[in-house]
């Protein structure tokens, strides 16, 4: 699932290619992907005649700015935005197109349909980001506030970095890696983690994201940006994926547990609970 990295990638693709673009007319094969205000009645009806102002990023969701409606864009799993010329063949895994004045397709690709746009009209911006109920961004969070949150919790740490509520756009691959920056094991309990240790992991989210997005993402499975290409974070990756190979840090082995259901790399050495 592309994690905030990624989806500021795709925004900043976006924006360069994007932006000024005006829908001439629009097909949708896959109806559940978009979802509509009940002040709208009509998708298509909608976004005729639309001009793309700018897209914008809140956590892992895209922003898209348009004349007169706005969408709020979930990738999920694998979905991806592309501006091929419109003559080019449709896929079948195309399931939103934009036809544009200037002879490309805005195309929404999702192998599988996971993803999301739900469109509202603009004056709703507001209210429909407040309701995703987003913590703040990990560029931005302090120690202080991760520490104050954490005492609002019994769950183990790496949940809490992926609760989209407490800090916003962090997933499996970066909370990892925070963690093994910050030699945080992944089941200590985040009430547990002392001021100084909030504040280690505050700059260690900080870092690792800003690196992360000056690589353009990370590629493991799927991911490529709005210009078709892969992120190159991956070969900076420290643990994430690594299970069997040797700590950057130490040289002891990676391991991998599952922790809240999820797949988890550490450092059994450099991440000890309790420490």
């Amino acid at each position: 699932m592309p994690e905030l990295p990624e989806v500021e990638t795709v925004k900043r693709g976006l924006n360069r290619l994007a932006q000024g673009i005006c829908v001439k007319d629009v097909t949708v094969t896959w109806p559940a992907i978009v979802q509509i205000s009940d002040e709208l009645t009509d998708f298509r009806q909608a976004m005729r005649g639309q001009t793309l102002q700018d897209v914008e990023r809140r956590g892992k969701f895209l922003i898209f700015n348009w004349s007169d409606v706005i969408w709020v864009s979930h990738l999920r799993m694998e979905g991806k935005y592309l501006l091929p010329e419109h003559k080019e063949v449709v896929d079948k895994y195309t399931h939103v197109i934009l036809e544009l004045e200037d002879g490309r397709d805005l195309r929404y690709r999702d192998v599988r349909k996971f993803g999301r746009i739900k469109c509202y009209p603009k004056q709703q911006k507001e209210a429909a980001i407040n309701a995703l109920h987003l913590g703040p961004e990990p560029q931005e969070v302090t120690g202080e506030e991760l520490f104050n949150a954490f005492q609002r919790t019994k769950r183990a740490i790496k949940p809490c970095l992926l609760d989209q509520h407490i800090i916003a756009g962090i997933g499996n691959i970066y909370a990892d890696e925070i963690l093994w920056e910050s030699q945080i094991h992944p089941e200590t309990l985040a009430a547990n983690l002392s001021e100084a240790q909030c504040v280690q992991l505050a700059a260690a989210m900080a870092t690792i994201i800003k690196r992360a997005i000056e690589k353009g993402g990370t590629t493991v499975r799927t991911y490529t940006n709005a210009l078709g290409e892969n992120g190159h974070y991956q070969d900076e990756l420290k643990v994430y994926g690594r299970e069997g190979l040797p700590c950057a840090r130490c040289h002891n082995t990676i391991e991998k547990i599952k922790v809240a259901q999820r797949g988890t790399h550490f450092c059994p050495y450099c991440q000890r609970i309790g420490e």
